[in-house]
């Protein structure tokens, strides 16, 4: 399986172009067996505000992805995406709305922690379309991404071999054209990877084995000892992707599973929403300010009128949240809510809260000021009329606006139509 070179001594004398990534497994995109293909444009077209040049954002304080690389995954080549505080994805059925998303989603697992299994249950359905197998019948896929922060742009660069094993075969971190990190598969009996990280002074780089099943940048952290100079930039640079990894939030609200009463919790929002009426029971006795922002959203999103938001445990028994409708109106249980209102409700919920109401476990050793949450919403506007996306939208620039969310949604053409020239936007238009 080709694979990324491991520096001998990674600065810049020997250091890699920017534009280089991790040699992917043959059978992945035209050039995998040479040189490298760069991601370009080609095929998507930007409006609204685009995503800030790297060099603005370079002294932000909060490590935040700026840019999703699909060099070959899916129906994805050669393919780059900005992503700003709020982007959307728009296109056809068929144009990889869905396999952009899935790749983020992909990357923030495996910064997280997670194994390639996890990361992607199902890797057949990543390789790209028509890719052929090689010699030894593999196939594979590569993806990457750019992380801005105090640090300054990092990337990182993934090659996946999917058949006939899932592994990695080539990874690699960068900043100003320096390697940081780079591993290679050298021996496909074994289940590790070779990894090279600088190390700077008379050692010049430090090489070990590494687990081929898990991001090998989300480990340094546990391996470099940060004594050096080489260590320290090693250290800040991979930390600063995993932050930004770690703050990830996918969500996909299923109506069909928010109807039900459910028992008291910790008040934690599931990713599938299921747990809604336990949440906002949390929220109204908590956070009473955003109880009552989404209390307003719920008037412009929810057929009849809308007095509150309130909630319903007999005896402390199950949670079922319910619409109160006013003096001398019978409240409505959510549970007759129809499947848009459900939905509205939901992400509406998720763009008005943060890390410590929503099920997910970004970094403990910085202060939640320090991080910016990424909302995953794939169908951002699945079943919701014009008027609940137009409601959504307004709450995604607001909250985004303030840098208290940052949200990477596929959109139907009804929303993004509304959105392209719209200030804080960055849409992404892709091509069947």
């Amino acid at each position: 399986m080709a694979a990324p070179e491991a520096p001998t001594r990674p600065g810049p004398a020997a250091a890699a172009p920017a534009a280089s990534a991790p040699q992917g497994p043959v059978g992945v995109a035209a050039g995998v067996a040479g040189d490298p293909v760069e991601p370009s444009r080609a095929g998507l077209r930007v409006c609204g505000r685009p995503a800030e040049p790297a060099q603005r954002q370079s002294r932000q304080p909060r490590p935040v992805v700026t840019e999703l690389r699909l060099s070959a995954f899916g129906p994805h080549r050669s393919a780059v995406f900005p992503l700003g505080p709020l982007t959307l994805f728009a296109g056809p059925s068929g144009s990889g709305k869905s396999q952009a998303l899935a790749a983020y989603e992909a990357l923030a697992g495996l910064g997280s922690g997670a194994t390639l299994e996890e990361a992607f249950p199902d890797p057949r359905a990543r390789i790209p379309d028509r890719a052929v197998p090689d010699a030894q019948r593999r196939r594979g896929f590569r993806l990457g991404c750019t992380v801005d922060g105090p640090v300054g742009p990092v990337r990182l660069d993934l090659a996946v071999q999917a058949e006939p094993t899932l592994r990695i075969v080539g990874e690699r971190l960068s900043q100003d054209g320096q390697i940081l990190l780079a591993t290679a598969l050298r021996d496909p009996g074994r289940r590790s990877v070779q990894a090279a990280w600088l190390t700077g002074g008379a050692i010049g780089v430090t090489r070990a084995p590494l687990p081929d099943d898990r991001l090998g940048t989300a480990l340094l952290p546990l391996r470099v000892a940060g004594s050096t100079a080489g260590q320290r930039q090693v250290l800040a640079a991979a930390e600063q992707v995993v932050v930004a990894l770690r703050a990830v939030f996918p969500c996909d609200p299923r109506p069909d599973r928010m109807r039900a009463a459910v028992p008291p919790g910790e008040g934690r929002l599931l990713g599938d929403c299921a747990n809604l009426a336990d949440v906002l029971r949390r929220t109204r006795s908590e956070c009473g300010t955003r109880h009552a922002l989404l209390a307003e959203a719920a008037r412009t999103g929810c057929a009849g009128p809308v007095a509150g938001l309130d909630v319903r445990a007999p005896g402390g028994g199950p949670v079922a949240a319910v619409l109160d409708r006013g003096p001398g109106r019978p409240a409505t249980e959510l549970a007759r809510l129809g499947a848009g209102e459900l939905r509205f409700l939901a992400l509406a919920l998720v763009l008005l809260t943060g890390p410590g109401v929503l099920a997910m476990d970004p970094a403990a050793e910085l202060l939640s000021a320090r991080q910016a949450l990424t909302v995953l919403a794939d169908g951002f506007d699945r079943g919701l009329d014009r008027r609940q996306s137009a409601e959504l939208l307004r709450l995604a620039l607001l909250s985004c606006g303030r840098g208290h969310i940052r949200l990477v949604a596929a959109a139907g053409e009804g929303t993004a139509a509304a959105a392209r020239d719209l200030p804080g936007v960055t849409m992404v238009d892709l091509r069947a």
